[in-house]
């Protein structure tokens, strides 16, 4: 799958991954998922509007680390579209309490964002045992430590 990713930064945090690098994690997280073309937005945000987009879509009160939108292909275009917004201080804040290097962490929303919208989730114990199999296996083939480890 050929991939179309645009990063907006809203955030004004600091040591936030680049452009190449969420590329290439979403390039892995995207590998085998069929043809055509991966059009996804990746919003940085902060924790007010996280916070907000969590309420809104989730019924959520609070920040969360990343939100996943799918949307609809257009009619006879294969393919994936669909939006990711990452709060940048929870994914810091939760690196330095987990003790994860920074940039581990910020591939593994990357890849679990982009899992969600293939369609994966961990509502339920077995399908949470094989999304955090498919991120292992994909942040390994990266370079990145077991996340859950």
């Amino acid at each position: 799958m050929r991939l179309h990713l645009v990063v907006q930064r809203v955030s004004r945090a600091r040591g936030l991954p680049g452009v190449a690098s969420m590329t290439d994690w979403a390039r892995a997280a995207l590998a085998g998922s069929g043809p055509g073309t991966a059009e996804i937005t990746v919003r940085l945000v902060g924790a007010t509007e996280s916070a907000d987009l969590n309420k809104r879509y989730r019924g959520k009160r609070g920040a969360t680390n990343v939100l996943s939108f799918t949307y609809d292909s257009a009619p006879g275009k294969a393919g994936l579209t669909g939006d990711l917004v990452i709060c940048a201080p929870v994914v810091q804040g939760e690196a330095v309490q987990q003790d994860k290097r920074p940039r581990a962490h910020w591939a593994h929303m990357v890849v679990h964002g982009i899992l969600h919208l293939r369609g994966f989730d961990h509502i339920r114990k077995t399908d949470a045992e094989i999304m955090e199999a498919q991120e292992i296996r994909i942040l390994r083939r990266l370079g990145f430590p077991d996340p859950y480890a």
